[in-house]
């Protein structure tokens, strides 16, 4: 899959899980970027995301991520 596919449907799920269209993906966005991005929201952005790319993430691949650049890469190496 490449990296503008990941990111289009990325965005769709971060539309939805933190319902804000206004949101903007990009390499550096990090969770301090964005309002309502909690411990909650985000178990429910990685499993909206799993379901989605039909990949699974160890809690240790997930705990590793920095911002949304790294996210991709790891949707990438996993699909």
């Amino acid at each position: 899959m490449e990296t503008a596919e990941i990111y289009a449907k990325l965005s769709r799920i971060f539309h939805e899980v933190f319902e804000d269209d206004g949101l903007v993906l990009r390499p550096d966005l990090m969770a301090d970027d964005v309002d309502d991005w909690d411990s909650l929201s985000h178990i429910r952005l990685v499993l909206s995301v799993e379901r989605a790319f039909g990949v699974k993430f160890s809690a240790s691949e997930v705990g590793m991520l920095k911002n949304v650049g790294e996210f991709v890469q790891l949707i990438k190496l996993k699909s």
